[in-house]
């Protein structure tokens, strides 16, 4: 499963009124891992960038100069989020401008970011799972107990890291386990290699989760269901029952 987390930087709040993406920033999760093939672009605009958006993300025409259009990176950019499904918190802001490039860029094929891709608005989530209560990704940074505090102005790349965070953490936790403080060895293949234990251990204790554990087991993984929207895997007919 292929899941990238979005963000984008603007001139301004309405593309209707000529605002233009002058930042994307992408972080690609594969099997709820961060696999680390990131897209990241700033974008030459063609236009003065409001005050208030530059408060926001101290990103300045200056600094935006020498840099591409959008229209230069769009091949690229189409063929990294094809067939993904795009976490974005606030979904139908950075959409309703992505699709507005789309349409600048004089595609003829009438590209729309949810002809390329399913689209899962965290912000949607949120909103479900804590009704009446602040959302933003601020807000949930501190819920989740996620670290934000390198975020001193919003960047597409560093928000998109720190929802991948969220969204993980809302969606059933941990993403990865590594066991003890020392890295897995590595095969000369680069593959990881299997660390295997003394054949003089004793037996592993073997104990069974009480019934009342069970159930809660049962609850969390329905909770996780409700929140990914069915897609919670320990739920999936793929997954093993005894595992």
């Amino acid at each position: 499963m292929r899941q990238i987390v979005l963000d984008t930087e603007t001139t301004g709040l309405e593309p209707t009124q000529g605002h233009r993406i002058i930042e994307i920033g992408c972080v690609e999760l594969v099997g709820r891992r961060p696999s680390g093939n990131n897209f990241h672009q700033y974008l030459q605009p063609d236009r003065e960038i409001d005050a208030g958006a530059v408060e926001v993300h101290g990103i300045t025409q200056e600094f935006l100069a020498d840099k591409p259009h959008f229209v230069d990176v769009m091949g690229d950019f189409i063929e990294y989020i094809r067939g993904a499904e795009l976490i974005i918190h606030n979904a139908p802001f950075d959409v309703g401008f992505l699709d507005h490039e789309f349409r600048l860029a004089g595609n003829q094929n009438a590209v729309t970011v949810e002809s390329l891709c399913q689209v899962t608005d965290t912000l949607v989530m949120a909103r479900r799972l804590h009704p009446g209560q602040r959302n933003s990704l601020d807000a949930l940074c501190k819920r989740y107990e996620i670290d934000n505090t390198h975020r001193e102005l919003h960047g597409a790349l560093l928000d998109a890291e720190i929802l991948a965070d969220v969204y993980l953490a809302m969606t059933g936790g941990q993403a990865a386990l590594s066991l003890g403080d020392h890295p897995q060895e590595v095969s000369e293949s680069g593959e990881q290699a299997i660390r295997r234990l003394p054949g003089d251990r004793p037996p592993l204790r073997v104990i069974r989760a009480a019934e009342d554990e069970l159930s809660r087991h049962r609850l969390r993984l329905a909770q996780i269901n409700e929140t990914s929207g069915g897609r919670c895997v320990w739920l999936s007919e793929d997954y093993p029952a005894d595992a």
